[in-house]
């Protein structure tokens, strides 16, 4: 139907999350409604991105550097470690303001049925880190998940056994900000009246 340059643009761009071939197309035939530098700036920033972003050498978030901006940031709680399944959870933590210490990114969550076991996730450099004696406290922000539940488990029992004196910590879980409880699954209300406190 198209030419294979323009097949070829849509079956790549279809293969990125949340993007099916209708969409791919619409992007596509943008792309070639822009002037060319527009278009070509896309692909210069993709090649880019490729080239010069890795993994931090400490936590695995991304960076362009070998150690990221928070890791090397002296201002940071280093008692405090936060795991996150993936380098975007950092941001909406980091958006709270009320976090402080560092992170440790997993690169996914354990899933036996997809083939995702704890040696494809950077758990051993996080039980290492960890059993730095500086290190106080180690929050397990996975996502409420299955997957993320199953993960943050796992990694809190292999802690114990290392280093029983350290506290583990899980993120509350419950009602959103202004949510209706009409409106709200068993499961959420359940954890919200299990993680309830003292009202002051």
């Amino acid at each position: 139907m198209f030419s294979p340059p323009v097949e070829r643009l849509i079956t790549e761009l279809s293969k990125l999350p949340g993007i099916g071939r209708r969409t791919a197309q619409r992007l596509a035939f943008h792309i070639l409604r822009v002037p060319e530098e527009e278009g070509l700036a896309l692909a210069e920033a993709i090649r880019e991105v490729k080239e010069k972003i890795g993994f931090c050498e400490v936590c695995f978030n991304l960076t362009d550097q070998p150690v990221c901006k928070i890791c090397s940031d002296e201002r940071r709680d280093k008692s405090l470690i936060c795991v996150v399944e993936e380098p975007g959870d950092i941001i909406p933590v980091e958006r709270t303001n009320e976090y402080n210490g560092l992170y440790h990114v997993l690169g996914g969550a354990l899933s036996p049925i997809d083939g995702v076991e704890p040696e494809d996730l950077k758990i051993d450099e996080l039980l290492r880190r960890a059993s730095d004696p500086s290190v106080h406290e180690v929050v397990l922000a996975t996502n409420p998940t299955t997957t993320g539940e199953a993960t943050a488990l796992y990694i809190g029992d292999a802690l114990r056994q290392r280093r029983p004196e350290l506290s583990i910590t899980r993120p509350a879980s419950g009602l959103p900000v202004g949510a209706d409880l009409e409106y709200t699954d068993e499961v959420t209300l359940g954890r919200a009246l299990l993680g309830r406190r003292a009202v002051n």
